[in-house]
């Protein structure tokens, strides 16, 4: 546990980051050290060192032998995207992908895969799993630019290749930090845009040196004013790699450090506060005893957030492969919000329960996670075989504090403010996988991926809602995939695959089911995919039919926590259906044409849905047969026309298509969120320079036809037995309108 400071306008404590700076170069020596002798002098060959850069990925990975379905982006790919600021937006054209913002994209941002949200989304960087223990998902404004430091992105969608961390039930990531530099080089880039939006960047390497040594870094910063009425962020991150290259080694040391400050934005506000203030967020409001309105200034999230790691890849032999891999992960922050008007016994003021006040209080939490991975890999002649392990430890801490109040002193406060929303988790998570893929002939090959994972979490102490948490649980789950893979010529190739994959609740589901007096299951996933791709030299086309199967499936009830988490419930049977077509044709040197669409059914069979009656207590039961999917659009599709006027120019019109999806899992009109269509725009220019240094300018246009479109925030509402109507109340989040983002990029 740990005491924030109680000036709640203070200023954000300053971040020390050089003693796990030298901590990083330590252990680099260190790691060094374990092979013994002098390092060799001699400069290994490019090949050998892609080979060790990427075999650090490799368990993670798939390739064309691999019968899964996935889009891959490369370096150059995302260096062009960063003009989207976030890595969910960079990636928001591939398939089946819908990514959302509650602050026009310089906030909190989220992505979904098949309808499927982000905490079942398994995110790994080289293999070690980035998604939070107990949340089970990637906020990724606190690393902001990950897509910048990152050598290529692999999108897999449905259960996925990824071995360690949460079970991917709809897709996994997969992210590959840079490559080795053949030489030195640099990069510096500025970004001014709408709502006041600031971006800046360097990048810098060595490349690799005479004696097999290469250090990169990287920081980047993000401020912005946000679209929503306090919204503002501030976000930095800092990436560090030093590695070194023998004949047969390779030694990969990284460290990941951010760091953001953002107005809470993720409340939403009804359709007619939005009609008369379309910047409207209702956080922080309280009203004085003349009735006057006023906004906490200080309304805010906060979050730190380090990352270390160390890789060490050996070629034993020319069939044996080694890698190991260990992660060091400490996070804390907090949250800081206004309560207008409440009781004390809120807070667990037991000795003045009687008192009504406003409040300041703070949402602490303070957390390390361990992961460690060991891998090996035999490949000989027909045979590719991989096996290894990894284990997580993760401990997290929560701690609720009430700061400020009108009504009673800060000695009373001290005195009295005991447990509130004070608990603890720990989870360990241990892993074993084997992989195997066989050559029957040069054509045709067995997949086949093995998985036995063993979760352990306990979560104990008082809720925000003063109720006693006790949860022990352990789960023993086996994820085994199998397919086939018929390359048909060089052109064409046909895959089909079939997995289950089990994945346990997070600490929020369970926490708000031991305040109704339930219990989360754990969810099970069949999953089948039939895929067919054909790559020539002007054109290429993807087609993958896609079925998935529930049992026990968490899915969104419409109502969201105060710290913006869609509350889940379990259903009994549900399934995902879908098609994903993908094709591009390059008309001639200067035009092209790509784009992707989704059709998909996303259904609850036999829904038991428990509705709250007229006096907000009672709760009864409601059959409501087949149903929607919450938050699963029918369809979801991409398009994108390049023009290239002439050399080093680009332009491209972008547009994105959702379609209308149910804020719960009710299939009512009245918690229907509407379809919308996007239009982009996009354009840059390379202007080479002396030697090999170019400047490159870009420009994009979003909301080109300035639609005026809103996103759900959450849905609740009560239910007359009598009548048989619903009393709904409809939250939003308002989408900005046209908007403009300029990027200068200098390579050097």
């Amino acid at each position: 546990m740990y005491k924030q400071n109680n000036n709640p306008c203070g200023r954000y404590p300053h971040m020390t980051t050089s003693p796990c700076a030298k901590q990083m170069i330590a252990c680099l020596a260190l790691s060094t050290s374990l092979f013994g002798g002098a390092l060799s002098a001699q400069t290994p060959q490019k090949d050998t060192v892609r080979t060790l850069d990427e075999v650090i990925v490799r368990d993670v990975r798939a390739d064309n032998k691999t019968p899964l379905t996935t889009s891959t982006l490369n370096r150059k790919e995302l260096d062009e995207n960063k003009i989207a600021i976030s890595l969910p937006y960079m990636l928001e054209l591939e398939p089946s992908v819908v990514t959302s913002s509650e602050n026009g994209m310089v906030g909190v941002t989220n992505m979904r895969i098949r309808g499927v949200d982000a905490t079942r989304i398994n995110v790994n960087i080289n293999g070690i799993p980035l998604n939070d223990g107990e949340s089970q998902t990637v906020y990724w404004y606190n690393l902001p630019n990950l897509g910048g430091v990152s050598q290529s992105v692999q999108l897999q969608r449905g259960v996925g290749a990824s071995n360690g961390g949460a079970a991917a039930f709809g897709g996994a990531m997969n992210l590959q930090t840079l490559n080795t530099a053949s030489k030195p080089y640099g990069t510096a880039d500025l970004s001014v845009g709408s709502f006041n939006t600031r971006q800046y960047g360097i990048t810098a390497g060595t490349g690799l040196t005479k004696h097999g040594f290469t250090f990169d870094a990287a920081y980047n910063g993000l401020t912005s004013n946000g679209w929503q009425r306090g919204g503002q962020t501030d976000q930095q991150s800092f990436f560090l790699n030093g590695g070194w290259y023998g004949e047969r080694t390779m030694i990969k040391a990284i460290a990941l450090i951010g760091e953001q400050h953002s107005g809470i934005t993720w409340t939403g506000a009804t359709a007619e506060e939005l009609d008369a203030d379309p910047h409207y967020n209702p956080r922080g409001s309280f009203t004085d005893s003349l009735g006057n309105v006023y906004y906490y200034p200080n309304e805010t999230d906060n979050y730190w957030q380090q990352h270390y790691q160390l890789y060490i890849s050996q070629i034993l032999s020319d069939y044996w492969s080694l890698t190991a891999a260990f992660d060091y992960t400490h996070g804390k922050g907090y949250t800081e919000s206004y309560k207008d008007n409440k009781k004390a016994k809120d807070f667990c003021m037991d000795d003045i329960i009687s008192i009504r006040s406003d409040f300041i209080t703070r949402k602490n939490m303070n957390n390390d996670a361990y992961t460690a991975n060991l891998s090996a890999r035999y490949q000989r002649d027909a045979l590719s075989l991989s096996f290894g392990g990894s284990y997580l430890y993760y401990n997290g801490a929560h701690l609720g504090e009430v700061i400020w109040s009108q009504m009673v002193s800060t000695v009373s406060l001290e005195n009295t403010v005991t447990g509130w929303d004070d608990n603890t988790g720990v989870k360990n998570d241990a892993v074993a996988f084997a992989k195997l893929n066989y050559d029957f002939s040069p054509r045709f090959n067995l997949y086949a991926d093995m998985q036995v994972r063993r979760v352990g979490y306990s979560l104990h102490g008082i809720d925000d809602d003063y109720g006693v948490i006790d949860y022990d649980s352990t789960h023993l789950f086996f994820n085994p995939k199998v397919g086939l893979n018929f390359r048909i010529d060089n052109h064409q190739r046909l895959y089909l695959v079939a997995g289950i994959s089990n994945r346990e609740p997070n600490r929020t589901d369970i926490k708000e089911s031991f305040a109704e007096g339930t219990r989360m299951k754990h969810e099970t996933l069949l999953d089948i995919e039939l895929g067919y791709q054909l790559s020539q030299k002007n054109f290429h086309f993807e087609g993958n039919l896609y079925a998935m199967l529930y049992k026990n499936q968490l899915t969104a009830t419409g109502v969201v926590t105060e710290s913006g988490y869609n509350l889940m419930e379990n259903v009994d049977k549900s399934y995902r259906i879908g098609a994903e077509l993908v094709a591009g044709y390059q008309f001639c040197k200067q035009f092209s044409l790509e784009g992707n669409v989704t059709l998909s059914m996303n259904k609850i069979l036999d829904y038991q849905y428990e509705a709250t009656l007229n006096d907000w207590y009672t709760k009864t039961i409601l059959n409501l047969g087949t149903t929607d999917l919450a938050l699963s659009p029918s369809i979801v599709g991409a398009a994108i026309a390049t023009y290239r006027p002439f050399d080093n120019a680009k332009l491209q019109l972008i547009g994105k298509y959702v379609g209308e999806q149910y804020a719960d899992n009710t299939s009512r009109e009245e918690v229907k969120v509407p379809s919308y269509f996007l239009l982009n725009a996009r354009a840059s220019y390379i202007f080479k320079l002396q030697g090999d240094n170019e400047l490159e300018c870009q420009f994009a246009v979003n909301n080109i036809l300035n639609l005026n479109y809103r996103l759900s925030a959450y849905v609740y509402g009560t239910y007359d037995p009598d009548t048989k109507t619903y009393d709904n109340y409809h939250y939003w989040f308002q989408q900005p309108g046209i908007n403009f983002l300029g990027r200068l990029i200098y390579r050097f």
